[in-house]
C-alpha cells in the first residue's frame, strides 16, 4: 500500500510537470505580494513598469529587432516563452526546427525538449488589449522588413519558391521569406492525399502557385497542384477508348473497383468487367494497391468518368461504339450519380 508521503511526492511531481507545461512555474515562484504588502504607490509603480515593457515590445516589433526569450513551458500549439516581464507564445510552425507531431504524446515529448532553452526571437504579433504577444524563431533569419516587403509585392497568379516550415492534418505551411503561406490539403495534388507528409517534408524547398493574398490578416493561400494542368482537361489528348494502360487499384466497393491511371485520374472497373467468370465480390479479384493492366472502355472528361475493364485486356479491341455501349451498361448497373 502506498504511504501518505509517497502519494504527496507523486502529487508534487505531477504539479511540477503541469506548471512547466503551462509556463506557470515562474508565476508561482514570483507571485505578486498581497494587497496588504503594497501601497497605492507600489501598485501604480508596478502598472507603470508593465506599461513600459509593452512599449519596449512595441518598439522591437516595429523595428524588427531580435531578442532573447526563455522557454518556460508549452501547450498544444507551441512554446510559452518569457521575455522581460511578459509571457509570449511561439507557435510550433514558427520554431526554426519545426517538429512534426504524430500524436499528443509525441507533441508533449518534442515540445518539452525546448523548456529552459534561450531562443532568438522576433515579435510577429502584438495586441496589448488581448494580452497577446507572439514570437517567431524562424523570422530571425529574415531582415526587419522582409515580411512587409513580401506582403506588399506578392500577388495572386505568381509562382514563388519557399521552404516547408510545418505540416499539419489540413495542409502545409511554406515560408516564402518572412511570411508563411498555407497550401491547403485540397491544393496539394489533383489526386487523393491522406496526409501532407506523403508529398513533402519539413525543410524541403518547393515551388508554389499564389491563389490569394490577404494583407490585413497576413494570410497567403498557396497551391501545388495548380502548377500542373488538371488531368481531366487533357485526358482526351492522352488516352482513347480501346487503349490498354497500367493502373493501380485504389478502392474496392460492392459494385466494382476504382483504379488510378495517374495522379488525379481514376476510373471505375465495374464488377462485370473484372473477370470472364461471375464474381461474387470484387475483393475476390483485386485489392487496394494492386498493379493491373486495364482497357479503357469510355472517357467522359466533362463528368470526370472513366470506364475500365480488366477482363477485356487480353481481347482484341472492339469498335469504339461497342466499347462505349459496354461502359454505359456497366455504369447504369452501378447506379445513378456515380462520380470518380
Amino acid at each position: 500500500m502506498a504511504t501518505f508521503g509517497s502519494n504527496m511526492e507523486s502529487l508534487s511531481r505531477f504539479l511540477e510537470k503541469a506548471c512547466r507545461r503551462y509556463g506557470l512555474e515562474e508565476q508561482m515562484t514570483q507571485a505578486p505580494a498581497a494587497d496588504g504588502e503594497r501601497d497605492e504607490s507600489g501598485r501604480r509603480s508596478l502598472s507603470s513598469e508593465i506599461d513600459a515593457v509593452w512599449q519596449r515590445a512595441a518598439k522591437i516589433f516595429q523595428e524588427g529587432q531580435v531578442v532573447k526569450g526563455i522557454v518556460t513551458g508549452w501547450n498544444r500549439g507551441g512554446l510559452l516563452v518569457r521575455w522581460d516581464e511578459l509571457q509570449g507564445f511561439v507557435p510550433a510552425s514558427q520554431i526554426k526546427d519545426a517538429p512534426v507531431f504524430d500524436d499528443d504524446d509525441a507533441r508533449d515529448e518534442k515540445l518539452a525538449h525546448w523548456v529552459g532553452e534561450e531562443l532568438p526571437l522576433k515579435v510577429i504579433e502584438l495586441d496589448r488589449s488581448r494580452n497577446r504577444l507572439v514570437f517567431s524563431e524562424r523570422a530571425t533569419i529574415w531582415g526587419p522588413k522582409d515580411g512587409e516587403r513580401l506582403l506588399s509585392q506578392i500577388a495572386p497568379g505568381e509562382v514563388r519558391r519557399g521552404y516547408v516550415s510545418n505540416l499539419c492534418d489540413f495542409g502545409v505551411f511554406v515560408d516564402l521569406g518572412g511570411v508563411d503561406g498555407l497550401v491547403h490539403i485540397s491544393e496539394l495534388s489533383w489526386g487523393r492525399v491522406n496526409h501532407p507528409r506523403e508529398l513533402v517534408a519539413i525543410g524541403q524547398e518547393i515551388e508554389v502557385f499564389v491563389l490569394s493574398v490577404d494583407r490585413n490578416s497576413r494570410r497567403i493561400a498557396l497551391s501545388l497542384k495548380r502548377l500542373r494542368p488538371d488531368p481531366w482537361t487533357v485526358v482526351d489528348q492522352k488516352y482513347h477508348p480501346g487503349q490498354v494502360i497500367s493502373a493501380t487499384i485504389t478502392n474496392v466497393v460492392d459494385f466494382g473497383a476504382f483504379a488510378r491511371i495517374e495522379d488525379g485520374l481514376e476510373g471505375l472497373v465495374h464488377i462485370s468487367e473484372l473477370a470472364e467468370t461471375q464474381v461474387g465480390h470484387p475483393s475476390e479479384i483485386v485489392r487496394a494497391g494492386d498493379q493491373v493492366q486495364a482497357r479503357i472502355l469510355r472517357i467522359d472528361s466533362a463528368n470526370h468518368r472513366l470506364g475500365l475493364s480488366l477482363r477485356q485486356v487480353a481481347q482484341q479491341p472492339a469498335m469504339d461504339s461497342e466499347l462505349e455501349d459496354a461502359a454505359l451498361e456497366a455504369e447504369s448497373q452501378a447506379g445513378p450519380g456515380l462520380h470518380v
